[in-house]
């Protein structure tokens, strides 16, 4: 696949990108003088319509890399007809597709452009009735926007541009299915934009069906951890990391903390011990409905309460600039979310810390996580919370992780007997999120 690539530019301001007064008077309106790397990259890619493949950390300023130039080129063109969409941005999670949403309507406040956001856990009948009139910009999840074209509630006609928001986690949601399906329905004439915050081979493969002649941009290292954000990690036994928590959350009178548990039940238990020390809290997982999540969220971001314990459907669907803590009470599974949990601090150049609670039995998943991000993760152990069994010493491994080569069947022998069957391998999460 054949790929330009763009230097990295800097001291530009948004009034050099070639995005139209209107919009820069807006982000300035937001806070912003100076584009991110990110921004100043795809900005004026997406202006001159070339597809674009972008690799960015959480927290760089993606979302606006898009949207500013996304409408800029859609206000010169003739308005969505009934049930038409002009730009379609598909998103893993309802939390994504609304925080895109918010940024479109943001950024075109003073255009004559309509959006629209679509997905699952609410009624369908209001977003088909939004449909009805056309919109210009679509933000979808993948099973919502299925389900309303076989409603005939939205066509593509007249699609000019399609993004795909956070696309590896779209793969590893398992959503390829889906998109391909989407992709079919599409016209084969259009502007592709597919932002990821790695190019992994399974993002490189999607990609070569979908991008044309692409300008790729990376503004950060695969798989690493901002240096804005402070790791740490307590040594604890798995019974006392409630109380550890309660204990770091009290002495250091932490007023905002994002909270990890690996499981939906997990993460309500800790909810309940949390507020019966006197600690207001709320979770955020699949088995909420939307109205639960979205309230939960709200009453994060004013203060209403201290702690959200999210599982890692959050994980990349919580925008909050200056969020001060992130807690790892479980280390994940997939060493990948390490990475994306603690990005939700350290944002847009503030200072952020992230601290994770392991037991004895999570050393293996430690080794993993220090392998990825090619660090060891500082220690510490809180007094009167010592554990029993402290933790080996950690080695950073360096070497790439080997792949295993099934074995050889003994002659006579099937492979799948030899394997207990053709099972496929896959990675399991408590946590997936209906669309």
């Amino acid at each position: 696949m054949a790929c330009a690539r763009l230097l990295m530019r800097y001291n530009m301001s948004f009034d050099s990108l070639g995005l139209p007064d209107s919009l820069v008077q807006a982000v300035k309106k937001q806070g912003y003088t100076d584009p991110s790397p990110i921004q100043a990259q795809a900005i004026p890619a997406v202006l001159q319509g070339k597809d674009v493949m972008a690799a960015a950390q959480t927290g760089t300023g993606k979302t606006a890399g898009f949207t500013l130039p996304l409408l800029a080129n859609l206000e010169k063109g003739t308005s969505a007809k009934g049930n038409q969409v002009r730009a379609l941005i598909l998103t893993p999670t309802r939390e994504l597709a609304a925080q895109v949403h918010a940024s479109v309507q943001n950024y075109g406040a003073n255009m004559r452009l309509r959006s629209a956001v679509v997905f699952g856990g609410v009624k369908i009948n209001p977003q088909m009735q939004k449909l009805r009139g056309g919109v210009d910009i679509l933000v979808a999840t993948p099973g919502r926007l299925l389900d309303l074209y076989q409603q005939n509630a939205v066509r593509f006609q007249q699609l000019e541009v399609l993004i795909l928001d956070e696309a590896d986690r779209m793969l590893d949601m398992g959503f390829i299915h889906d998109i391909k399906k989407v992709l079919s329905y599409l016209p084969k004439k259009r502007q592709n934009l597919l932002f990821s915050a790695t190019f992994s081979d399974d993002i490189r493969a999607l990609a070569k069906g979908l991008v044309n002649n692409p300008v790729e941009i990376s503004v950060s290292p695969r798989n690493t951890t901002a240096e804005s954000v402070d790791q740490v990690l307590y040594e604890v036994d798995k019974s006392k990391k409630s109380i550890v928590l309660t204990t770091l959350i009290k002495e250091n009178d932490w007023k905002q903390v994002l909270v990890f548990s690996k499981t939906k039940h997990g993460a309500n238990r800790l909810v309940k011990q949390l507020d019966a020390r006197g600690i207001s809290s709320a979770a955020i997982h699949g088995n909420k409905s939307q109205g639960a999540r979205t309230k939960a969220l709200q009453a994060f971001k004013d203060g209403s309460i201290k702690v959200l314990v999210a599982t890692d459907i959050a994980a990349r669907g919580i925008d909050i600039d200056q969020l001060p803590h992130v807690i790892n009470f479980d280390l994940p599974h997939v060493s990948e979310d390490y990475v994306h949990r603690i990005g939700r601090t350290g944002r847009a150049g503030n200072e952020g810390q992230a601290i994770s609670l392991v037991c004895q039995e999570e050393f293996k998943l430690l080794k993993d996580i220090e392998r990825l991000i090619k660090k060891l993760i500082p220690r510490k152990t809180l007094a009167g919370f010592e554990p029993g069994e402290p933790l080996q010493p950690s080695v950073l491994d360096t070497r790439a992780a080997k792949v295993k080569k099934p074995k050889k069947p003994r002659v006579g022998q099937s492979p799948s007997a030899k394997s207990g069957g053709n099972k496929k391998n896959s990675r399991v999460r408590n946590n997936f999120v209906g669309n």
